[in-house]
């Protein structure tokens, strides 16, 4: 029972001490966030600080990825903020339990397994979008909050806090080059926090972020919705729902690929999914503001060698009892100490490399790269994602196109052949078009499609289109080694297919006309 229990909370390669040491540093990291992250969505901090122990605590016992951190984050949050401004808070929480049932549905239908098929190149661009966010989003610590307008620290604050986070970052990125025993983020939060509290220094702390707003240590209350049942309730949550849910999974699966890239292990994206909607179902009963993973977190958890499911437990309860025991303390814990902390981990993240590789790669792949990057910045991750991926589609859809060529030979009989190399879709079809010399052709002309296949709609047209011209000149054409379907389709012109039952291949072509 023990090793069964020791089995699930972490793997082989991983440690109970470095996990539960790790997750009480994500713990930590994780408090600033939430808040933010709460303020940003029109809702209360305690709101955020307990979707992010569900979250947390959720995902890291049934999740598909051990070592994956989950927790409010901006992403959803900007999204949420618009909800809650048109419609209330009370459809917030009807709206985070229907992104969870989405959720849920994707994993059960074993869907996330399509993030596997991204291109690297977007990726890329993810990530250091990713890192440029967490990096601006630190920078709203240097600001101070009075009367409901907000200024750049400047003089000796601005100074003491640029110092003490340098402190941060030096102990967070040097420490584990003498002892790897001591997790350097959680000492380095622990030193700061002293120096601040020892020498009585104005710093900025925690408790400066709520602007006012008190967090009791009421324990979460479960909740039934608060909402009618009718056609306007689904017309409001549906639409906001659908685009949480994706931007949500974009995040968390993208986030379960890169640590599956550092980490050299797999995790399961379609278990994750399940997890990620089961936790935002409770985070909507217990009035929470949901979430999904976060890649900051996650790669603290992961630098201070946290690999087992133990991190993340340790992580969810810990933050859950910095907010009911320990918030007296905990919101005197200096932001610099926690900025440090996280300037670190947008070092450790972004692709460096990108600068020296990109000159090298095809430019569409760079152009990928910097699109993703730019739009994962200035909107979200989920329009980010689906901008690069339908850019290197339609990249991959040209290259494909410009491989299409016929090997040409004249039979013992005359007759002319053309035996056609690639594929033959929508954007290989005005070169196909090109490869034929109808006029000078002898009488007897034959298309060989053995070595291509015939793919949608505009490749049977394309087809149509050679065989008119050859018909209006009365030569004869031949096409051979075409499937069953494409001979239906061509209507007329099938006619011209020559039926080899050993031969022609048998496949489906992409068009509604046999739907």
């Amino acid at each position: 029972m023990i090793q069964t229990v020791k089995t699930f909370l972490l793997p082989t390669e991983g440690k109970w001490s470095v996990d539960f040491f790790s997750g009480l540093t994500v713990a930590l990291a994780l408090i600033p966030e939430a808040i933010a992250f709460a303020l940003v969505a029109h809702v209360s901090p305690l709101i955020g600080l307990y979707s992010a122990f569900f979250m947390c605590l959720i995902t890291a016992l049934i999740g598909g990825r051990p070592g994956m951190i989950s927790g409010a984050t901006g992403s959803m949050a900007v999204v949420i903020v618009s909800l809650v401004s048109l419609y209330g808070i009370k459809y917030l929480f009807a709206t985070i339990v229907l992104t969870g049932v989405i959720q849920i549905l994707i994993g059960v239908f074993r869907l996330g397994k399509l993030i596997r098929i991204l291109p690297r190149s977007v990726m890329v661009g993810f990530v250091n979008g990713l890192a440029i966010v967490i990096f601006l989003a630190q920078l709203q610590q240097f600001k101070v909050y009075t009367s409901g307008s907000a200024y750049w620290l400047s003089g000796s604050a601005l100074y003491l806090m640029v110092g003490l986070v340098i402190i941060a970052m030096l102990i967070t990125q040097f420490l584990p080059r003498f002892t790897k025993k001591l997790p350097a983020a959680l000492m380095a939060i622990l030193t700061v926090t002293a120096l601040v509290h020892i020498f009585h220094l104005n710093a900025r702390v925690v408790d400066d972020m709520m602007h006012g707003q008190h967090v009791s240590a009421g324990l979460p209350v479960f909740a039934w919705l608060d909402v009618p049942l009718d056609f306007h309730t689904i017309k409001v949550i549906v639409p906001y729902a659908i685009i949480l849910s994706i931007i949500g999974l974009s995040e968390s699966l993208m986030t379960l690929s890169l640590i599956d890239e550092i980490t050299n292990t797999r995790g399961r994206a379609n278990k994750e999914c399940i997890a990620q909607g089961i936790a935002n179902v409770v985070c909507g009963f217990f009035k929470g503001m949901g979430g999904c993973a976060m890649l900051g977190q996650s790669m603290i958890n992961i630098n201070s060698g946290g690999r087992g499911r133990l991190s993340g437990i340790v992580a969810g309860i810990a933050l859950f009892l910095f907010i009911i025991v320990l918030w007296p303390v905990i919101k005197f814990i200096p932001l610099a100490a926690l900025v440090g902390v996280m300037f670190v981990v947008v070092i450790k993240t972004f692709e460096w490399a990108t600068f020296k590789f990109i000159h090298k790669i095809p430019l569409h792949d760079a152009f990928v790269i910097v699109v993703v990057t730019v739009v994962t910045v200035f909107t979200d991750l989920a329009i980010a994602v689906v901008v690069g991926v339908v850019i290197a589609a339609l990249v991959f859809a040209w290259q494909t196109a410009k491989n299409i060529h016929t090997d040409k030979n004249v039979d013992a009989n005359g007759a002319k052949e053309y035996v056609l190399q690639g594929p033959l879709f929508f954007a290989s079809v005005a070169q196909f078009k090109e490869l034929f010399d109808i006029e000078n052709d002898p009488q007897e002309v034959i298309i060989d499609f053995k070595y291509s296949r015939v793919a949608d709609h505009s490749a049977i047209d394309a087809i149509q289109f050679i065989t008119e011209h050859y018909s209006a000149l009365n030569k004869n054409l031949h096409l051979r080694h075409l499937s069953p379907e494409c001979k239906l389709l061509l209507g007329k012109a099938g006619d011209m297919v020559e039926a080899n039952i050993l031969e022609d291949p048998d496949y489906h072509v992409a068009t509604n006309k046999l739907a």
